[in-house]
């Protein structure tokens, strides 16, 4: 019997890594695709797959789509409430849910309970939503995979361990392109610069947030919260070769750490095959990197960003989603020039220390509605501060 797979935004850049690997694979069959705004892509991808299902979420892109397959007997949707239409009476075998932002939270709650098996690569689902993803996972009986290079590899080390198993876990860091610069040349940080990462290629939003390190402190939320780990300990070391992806520190004395080459093919790769079930074509082992692998602490003057893990609850708390609103209104506003590179984290550190946000430091979501409506009321309020 084939593999039933979805994928929730296959057309950004984990959706076409992942839809590069099944198309190598005659054992498949894609049950359904969905996108945003890129119908052209998602096109090629439906006439290769021959796929019976889609969801264009926006209007113009899914009007464009319609009209073009109008004559094929292929189901379009323009919304996640069809989920259900869709997918009544299946078992889904692998989901890769990698619609980015905040716009990933509602389609990747409601499809876990159609799906066995769900990789997550969407940040602000993990960071913003855990307690209900978590919820869904256990009561839907859903074996749960996180796709980022650095979770991926923790899953992947810990293996069997309980918490009290792990003395410290660190995530890596590369430093971005400002790794090797005097703290006086941040000032002079541009646009071009900040999008100028040496070793990944992503999108401009996170390719920010790497400069800024803003993304590690996401990966540390991710962590705690994925592997219910408490804060003191987890730890950053800048490695700007992102040769190493974690390192575990175990009580019995034994250190653990995870390589591979800075493609996000491999996690996604063993998520779709997991215990050896298939090989992969890499790199042979780079040993002039192994054999300079060089790990240092970051720097909080450089960084200041990482001072946000300092305010952080201990608990799940509608508080993340006050810190991952806030860092995306300011990176917009980089990427627009109308702020400067270092006022990101000074104004993000600024305004989640307000009175009226830190009572949410407190509260944990009950409902995606309380996650959702507090982001756009932060958004709302960004709007009328002078910043």
């Amino acid at each position: 019997m084939k593999k039933k797979i979805i994928i929730l935004g296959s057309t950004g850049s984990i959706g076409k890594t992942l839809i590069k690997l099944l198309k190598k694979d005659t054992n498949i069959n894609i049950e359904l695709l969905t996108a945003n705004k890129n119908y052209k892509e998602l096109l090629k991808q439906v006439n290769f797959f021959n796929v019976k299902n889609i969801i264009v979420t926006n209007k113009n892109s899914y009007i464009k789509i319609k009209k073009i397959l109008q004559k094929k007997k292929i189901n379009i949707f323009n919304n996640f409430d069809s989920l259900n239409k869709i997918l009544k009476n299946k078992k889904i075998d692998y989901t890769m849910s990698a619609i980015s932002g905040m716009d990933g939270l509602y389609p990747t709650l409601k499809i876990i309970k159609f799906t066995k098996t769900i990789a997550i690569a969407n940040k602000e689902a993990i960071i913003c939503g855990w307690s209900l993803i978590k919820n869904e996972l256990k009561k839907n009986n859903v074996h749960f995979i996180p796709i980022d290079s650095e979770h991926f590899s923790i899953w992947s080390l810990i293996n069997e361990a309980k918490n009290n198993d792990i003395e410290k876990v660190f995530l890596t860091a590369s430093g971005g392109p400002f790794v090797n610069y005097k703290l006086k040349q941040f000032k002079f940080i541009n646009k071009k610069n900040a999008l100028n990462h040496p070793n990944w290629k992503m999108g401009q939003k996170i390719t920010i947030d790497s400069a800024t390190m803003m993304n590690k402190v996401f990966e540390i939320i991710e962590a705690k919260k994925i592997f219910d780990l408490d804060y003191n300990k987890l730890g950053i070391f800048i490695h700007p070769k992102s040769y190493v992806h974690a390192l575990i520190k175990f009580n019995n004395g034994l250190t653990k750490f995870l390589i591979h080459d800075t493609n996000m093919t491999i996690p996604i790769f063993n998520s779709l095959y997991p215990n050896h079930l298939k090989k992969i074509k890499s790199k042979p082992l780079n040993l002039s990197i192994v054999n300079n692998l060089n790990f240092n602490k970051v720097n909080p003057k450089k960084f200041p960003a990482i001072k946000v893990l300092n305010e952080l609850p201990k608990i799940n708390s509608l508080f993340e989603t006050i810190v991952v609103t806030v860092n995306d209104n300011l990176v917009k506003q980089f990427l627009n020039e109308k702020i400067k590179f270092t006022d990101i984290s000074k104004i993000l550190l600024k305004i989640i220390s307000y009175k009226e946000f830190k009572k949410y430091k407190g509260i944990t979501p009950k409902n995606i509605n309380d996650i959702l409506q507090l982001s756009k009321y932060v958004s709302l309020k960004m709007n009328t501060l002078s910043i």
